[in-house]
């Protein structure tokens, strides 16, 4: 989003992302219009083509701050744990959890309405997804060359690993009997021990006759 020069157009240009995220996760970004956003805010409807420049623009600015967040957090994790796989993939799949808990409406945004946007303008952020996705692909190989996880095909591995711990943001309730640290926890274990080499291998004779012949 745009900022204008001065401490008060700061604050306003903050003020407005700050409603346009709880606006779209309460109703959804085709519900949004930018007269209830200025109304939200507090400022004249005129007044908010001072800081953004259309409705699209502002979506994928919130977007594109989420994916910039969401990767560098995941850069400072890894650069901060032990260079050995495992370590390197507890660190990515811990942080991926954490940020989750803490940032559950730009994450919902970013899930649920990259379909609203346009063309020109969703490139990028699957450009991003796709950088932050082959991050894990490639700790999941490397933990697989190490001969510590057992792993069939890492992108179905990692496309399900990110499913399971991005869930967390529908149901998490800051208050709630667990805390974050052991949410992260319980977590970890799941998501580890379905990729451990330990784990037992699935047999396929008790799945359902017609999975996968479609």
């Amino acid at each position: 989003m745009a900022r204008i020069t001065g401490s008060n157009g700061e604050r306003t240009a903050e003020a407005i992302r700050q409603a346009a995220i709880r606006l779209i996760h309460r109703q959804g970004f085709a519900a949004m219009n930018l007269r209830e956003l200025a109304a939200e805010v507090g400022i004249q409807p005129g007044s908010l083509y001072n800081h953004i420049q259309t409705k699209q623009g502002l979506l994928f600015e919130l977007m594109q701050e989420h994916m910039q967040d969401l990767l560098s957090a995941m850069e400072a994790a890894l650069a901060a744990a032990p260079a050995e796989p495992m370590a390197q993939l507890r660190a990515f799949l811990a942080q991926h959890v954490l940020y989750h808990l803490e940032r559950k409406q730009e994450v919902y945004i970013a899930n649920f309405e990259l379909r609203a946007l346009e063309k020109a303008n969703a490139e990028p952020i699957l450009a991003m997804r796709r950088a932050y996705e082959n991050r894990l692909i490639g700790l999941l190989e490397e933990g697989a060359r190490a001969g510590k996880l057992q792993v069939a095909d890492t992108r179905i591995a990692a496309y399900a690993l990110l499913a399971m711990l991005t869930g967390v943001c529908t149901w998490y309730r800051p208050g709630g009997r667990l805390s974050p640290e052991e949410i992260v926890a319980q977590h970890l274990e799941l998501a580890l021990n379905g990729v451990s080499a330990a784990a037992f291998e699935c047999d396929t004779t008790v799945l359902p006759a017609t999975l996968g012949q479609a």
